[in-house]
Parts: C-alpha cells; structure tokens; sequence
C-alpha cells in the first residue's frame, strides 16, 4: 500500500517540477492532457467504481442520492477553488496573499479522493494522471503571482498530502470503513462533475476537435483495459 501513497504524492511533484523546469508556453497541449485526464478518470469511475457501489446493493437508491450529494458539493467547492479542479484559475497575479479558500477546497477535493483508491489501481493511475495537468495549471498560476517561492513549494507539499492523508484516514479509521460504499458514492460524484465538466466546458465555440475526441477515445480505451 506504500506505492499508492508515493505515487500521489509524486503526482503533484511531476506537474509541479515540469513547470518550474521548462515553463511550458503551449496551451494546446495542456488542453489535451487536461482532457485525457478528464476523460480517464471518468471511464475509470464508470468502469470500475459505479459497479463496485451497485454490486449487490439492496440500498440502490440511496447510494443514488449521495452520488448526487457529491455532484452538488463538488459544484459548491467551485465557488471556493475558482475551477482550479478542471483547470480554470482566474485569479488576481499581482497579490501577495495565498488564496486560502482556494486551497481549502482543493484540499477537501483531494482528501476524498484519496479514499477509494486503495481498492483499485485504475482509481490511483486516474487520479495521478488527473493531478498532473492540475498541478502544473495550480504551479503557473502561483508563479506568475508574487507570492514567495518557499510558500508556493510549502503549498504544493501540503496540497500533495492530501490525497494520501484521505487515503490513510479510509484505511485506518473503522468509523470511515464502516461507511465506505457511502463515501465511495459521494467521490462518484465529485469524479462525474468534474471530469465531464472537463470534456465538455472546454470545447472552444463548440468547434468540432479531432484531436481532442482522438484523445478521450484513447485514455477510454485505456481505462477500459486496466
């Protein structure tokens, strides 16, 4: 179980460091990073995740409810982190201050999502792969503001904990464990909202992108195989 905690941890690393190394100038191809991550991440929560919640689950509906709950509450996060989760950061370059509650609520984020993922791989491989293009947008932005650098790597260290800390908390907490179809149910839905909103709010002027669709076919039929 060490690898996962290592290998999300890492995530946030990678993304940060190809930012401070080579300052990548090329949106289109963080778009398209973004929208494999997006699309991965959501064939991995179909492929894998909704079965687990519904297989033999007498509280069928219920278990509906809180995929919504999630839905609702990632919505409500946004308000908090800007879109940080999808890739949209519009936020002041020339401030000094960390934006807390931006941080607040991605650190929420990325502590629930760390619960399900020590019970499939194909949850950790989404999750990494979803974390590296938020990290490099999450680096940029605090790069080009005039915030300390040693509080912009102390941020990145924090916000790369959580999502281990979730996953900690889901294996050793009973109270958690007892509640974990609940709590799964509710990461469904943070995962459906923003993946999809991943795939389809970033369409330009609803243009039709070859590469863009050739992409979400790709990371699909990779999650399908895992």
């Amino acid at each position: 179980m060490v690898h996962n905690y290592i290998l999300s941890i890492s995530a946030v690393f990678i993304g940060a460091l190809i930012v401070f190394i080579f300052r990548p100038s090329n949106q289109k191809n963080l778009k398209l990073l973004l929208a494999f991550s997006g699309a991965f991440l959501l064939a991995i929560t179909i492929f894998d995740l909704l079965p687990e919640v519904f297989e033999d689950n007498p509280f069928a509906k219920r278990t509906g409810v809180w995929i919504m709950i999630g839905i609702l509450l990632q919505k409500i996060l946004e308000y908090f982190s800007k879109g940080a989760e999808h890739g949209h950061l519009h936020l002041d370059k020339n401030t000094y201050q960390l934006p807390k509650l931006l941080f607040i609520s991605l650190g929420l984020h990325a502590i629930l999502e760390g619960f399900p993922i020590h019970h499939t791989d194909g949850i950790l491989i989404g999750i990494i792969i979803h974390k590296i293009p938020i990290a490099m947008i999450l680096t940029t932005f605090l790069l080009n503001t005039k915030i300390k650098k040693i509080t912009i790597i102390l941020t990145l260290t924090v916000f790369a904990l959580m999502t281990p800390f979730g996953t900690f908390i889901s294996e050793h907490i009973s109270t958690i464990q007892n509640y974990y179809k609940e709590i799964t149910a509710l990461v469904i839905g943070i995962f459906l909202h923003v993946s999809t909103t991943i795939l389809f709010e970033s369409n330009e002027g609803h243009k039709f992108n070859v590469s863009k669709l050739l992409v979400i076919l790709v990371a699909t039929f990779i999650a399908y195989l895992i």
